[in-house]
Protein backbone atom coordinates (compact mmCIF):
# COMPACT_ATOMS: atom_id res chain seq x y z
CA UNK A 1 0.00 0.00 0.00
CA UNK A 2 1.14 3.40 -0.63
CA UNK A 3 1.95 5.57 1.70
CA UNK A 4 1.30 9.36 2.33
CA UNK A 5 3.89 11.94 4.26
CA UNK A 6 2.34 13.87 7.07
CA UNK A 7 3.62 16.54 9.42
CA UNK A 8 1.65 16.83 13.14
CA UNK A 9 2.46 18.78 15.71
CA UNK A 10 2.31 16.63 18.86
CA UNK A 11 2.66 17.94 22.02
CA UNK A 12 4.39 20.64 20.76
CA UNK A 13 7.08 19.11 18.12
CA UNK A 14 6.81 18.55 14.81
CA UNK A 15 6.32 14.78 13.72
CA UNK A 16 7.04 13.69 10.17
CA UNK A 17 5.94 10.41 8.88
CA UNK A 18 5.15 8.39 6.01
CA UNK A 19 2.17 6.51 7.00
CA UNK A 20 -0.62 4.22 5.32
CA UNK A 21 -3.92 6.63 4.52
CA UNK A 22 -6.07 4.19 6.33
CA UNK A 23 -4.09 4.67 10.03
CA UNK A 24 -5.97 5.63 12.57
CA UNK A 25 -4.56 8.80 14.75
CA UNK A 26 -4.64 6.36 17.59
CA UNK A 27 -2.80 4.27 16.46
CA UNK A 28 -0.18 6.67 15.02
CA UNK A 29 -0.07 8.17 18.11
CA UNK A 30 0.88 4.83 20.38
CA UNK A 31 2.53 3.12 17.60
CA UNK A 32 4.57 5.38 15.32
CA UNK A 33 5.27 7.95 17.92
CA UNK A 34 5.29 6.32 21.39
CA UNK A 35 2.81 8.15 23.38
CA UNK A 36 0.74 5.27 24.69
CA UNK A 37 -1.55 7.38 27.23
CA UNK A 38 -3.74 7.46 24.98
CA UNK A 39 -5.49 4.29 24.88
CA UNK A 40 -7.99 2.22 22.59
CA UNK A 41 -10.31 1.02 24.57
CA UNK A 42 -13.38 -0.15 22.26
CA UNK A 43 -12.27 0.19 18.88
CA UNK A 44 -15.75 1.26 17.84
CA UNK A 45 -15.77 5.27 19.02
CA UNK A 46 -17.66 4.48 22.31
CA UNK A 47 -15.02 4.67 25.21
CA UNK A 48 -13.58 7.63 24.88
CA UNK A 49 -10.62 5.93 25.83
CA UNK A 50 -8.52 7.38 23.16
CA UNK A 51 -9.48 11.48 23.47
CA UNK A 52 -6.63 13.96 22.63
CA UNK A 53 -6.81 17.39 21.35
CA UNK A 54 -6.53 18.50 17.96
CA UNK A 55 -5.95 22.01 17.61
CA UNK A 56 -7.28 22.49 21.30
CA UNK A 57 -10.44 20.63 20.70
CA UNK A 58 -11.30 17.02 22.74
CA UNK A 59 -11.45 14.57 19.63
CA UNK A 60 -11.69 10.59 20.08
CA UNK A 61 -8.59 9.79 17.71
CA UNK A 62 -10.31 6.04 17.24
CA UNK A 63 -12.26 7.84 14.54
CA UNK A 64 -9.82 9.92 13.03
CA UNK A 65 -7.13 9.22 10.46
CA UNK A 66 -3.62 9.87 10.66
CA UNK A 67 -3.74 11.88 7.55
CA UNK A 68 -6.58 14.20 8.57
CA UNK A 69 -4.33 15.36 11.23
CA UNK A 70 -1.74 16.47 8.65
CA UNK A 71 -1.03 20.14 8.95
CA UNK A 72 -2.60 19.95 12.94
CA UNK A 73 -1.63 20.44 16.16
CA UNK A 74 -2.83 17.56 18.96
CA UNK A 75 -1.97 17.40 22.44
CA UNK A 76 -2.19 13.64 24.50
CA UNK A 77 -1.81 13.33 28.23
CA UNK A 78 1.69 13.29 27.82
CA UNK A 79 1.75 16.81 27.08
CA UNK A 80 -0.97 18.42 29.21
CA UNK A 81 1.05 18.81 31.99
CA UNK A 82 3.99 21.91 32.02
CA UNK A 83 7.24 20.33 32.91
CA UNK A 84 6.76 18.26 36.25
CA UNK A 85 3.62 20.84 37.28
CA UNK A 86 0.69 18.77 36.39
CA UNK A 87 -2.58 20.26 34.87
CA UNK A 88 -5.26 21.46 37.33
CA UNK A 89 -7.40 18.51 36.21
CA UNK A 90 -4.70 15.64 36.69
CA UNK A 91 -4.25 17.53 40.25
CA UNK A 92 -7.88 17.39 40.64
CA UNK A 93 -8.19 13.44 39.60
CA UNK A 94 -5.40 12.66 42.15
CA UNK A 95 -6.75 14.76 44.83
CA UNK A 96 -10.47 13.62 44.89
CA UNK A 97 -9.43 10.22 43.93
CA UNK A 98 -11.38 9.90 40.64
CA UNK A 99 -9.65 6.93 39.23
CA UNK A 100 -9.45 3.23 40.05
CA UNK A 101 -7.87 1.20 37.63
CA UNK A 102 -6.79 4.52 35.27
CA UNK A 103 -7.96 2.95 31.88
CA UNK A 104 -10.29 5.87 31.17
CA UNK A 105 -8.49 8.16 32.71
CA UNK A 106 -6.11 10.01 30.05
CA UNK A 107 -9.41 10.09 28.06
CA UNK A 108 -11.62 11.69 30.89
CA UNK A 109 -8.96 14.18 32.03
CA UNK A 110 -8.66 15.33 28.29
CA UNK A 111 -12.01 16.14 27.66
CA UNK A 112 -12.61 17.35 31.04
CA UNK A 113 -9.74 19.80 29.65
CA UNK A 114 -11.43 20.90 26.82
CA UNK A 115 -14.80 21.48 29.07
CA UNK A 116 -13.37 23.57 30.91
CA UNK A 117 -11.87 25.82 28.54
CA UNK A 118 -15.10 25.81 26.86
CA UNK A 119 -17.26 26.15 30.27
CA UNK A 120 -14.93 27.58 32.96
CA UNK A 121 -17.67 27.01 35.90
CA UNK A 122 -19.84 24.07 34.50
CA UNK A 123 -22.31 22.22 36.47
CA UNK A 124 -23.37 19.06 37.27
CA UNK A 125 -25.19 18.45 34.83
CA UNK A 126 -23.09 20.12 32.04
CA UNK A 127 -20.79 18.15 33.82
CA UNK A 128 -22.31 14.93 33.28
CA UNK A 129 -23.53 15.67 29.61
CA UNK A 130 -20.02 16.68 28.19
CA UNK A 131 -18.22 13.13 29.58
CA UNK A 132 -21.42 11.10 28.44
CA UNK A 133 -19.16 10.19 25.90
CA UNK A 134 -16.46 8.96 28.27
CA UNK A 135 -16.94 4.83 29.77
CA UNK A 136 -15.11 4.56 33.72
CA UNK A 137 -15.99 1.12 34.78
CA UNK A 138 -14.72 1.27 38.53
CA UNK A 139 -15.35 4.62 39.57
CA UNK A 140 -19.13 5.27 39.41
CA UNK A 141 -18.17 8.60 38.20
CA UNK A 142 -19.05 10.65 41.80
CA UNK A 143 -15.27 11.08 41.92
CA UNK A 144 -14.76 12.27 38.35
CA UNK A 145 -17.71 15.09 38.35
CA UNK A 146 -16.23 16.27 41.82
CA UNK A 147 -12.69 16.55 40.59
CA UNK A 148 -13.64 18.41 37.30
CA UNK A 149 -15.72 20.88 39.40
CA UNK A 150 -12.45 21.14 41.83
CA UNK A 151 -10.27 21.48 38.82
CA UNK A 152 -13.05 24.26 37.58
CA UNK A 153 -12.59 26.26 40.88
CA UNK A 154 -8.55 26.02 40.54
CA UNK A 155 -8.20 26.79 36.87
CA UNK A 156 -10.56 30.13 37.92
CA UNK A 157 -8.78 30.86 40.85
CA UNK A 158 -5.33 30.53 38.98
CA UNK A 159 -6.74 33.15 35.77
CA UNK A 160 -8.29 35.69 38.86
CA UNK A 161 -4.41 35.72 40.91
Amino acid sequence: MSTVDITVTVNGRAQTRAVEPRLLLVEFLRETLGFTGTHVGCDSCQCGACVVHVDGKSVKSCAMLAVQADGRDVTTIEGLADGDELHPVQVAFREQHALQCGFCTPGMIMSAVDLLNRDPEPDEAAIRLWLNGNLCRCTGYQNIIRAVEAAGVAMRAADNA
